[in-house]
């Protein structure tokens, strides 16, 4: 088992699949338009990311022209 396995669950939801597709953006494009590589983004659209800063969450947010409250959800436990 890798470490991140043993990990507990945030509680955190990403909602990146579900606003790209509000937007009809792919992930390739969010990827070109933030600076951040498609398998970092990958990584927070599957809810397996343990930290962001505050300026991919900004840019993020910029791209999709959403709040950081529509991108980030607290998760069912």
């Amino acid at each position: 088992m890798t470490p991140a396995e043993n990990e507990e669950p945030t509680g955190i939801h990403c909602r990146l699949d579900e606003l790209l597709a509000e937007r009809g953006m792919t992930l390739t494009e969010l990827s070109a338009r933030v600076g951040v590589s498609i398998v970092n983004l990958s990584v927070l659209k599957n809810d397996r990311a343990r930290a962001i800063r505050y300026s991919t969450l900004r840019a993020i947010c910029d791209a999709l022209q959403c709040e950081v409250g529509e991108l980030l959800v607290l998760a069912d436990r």
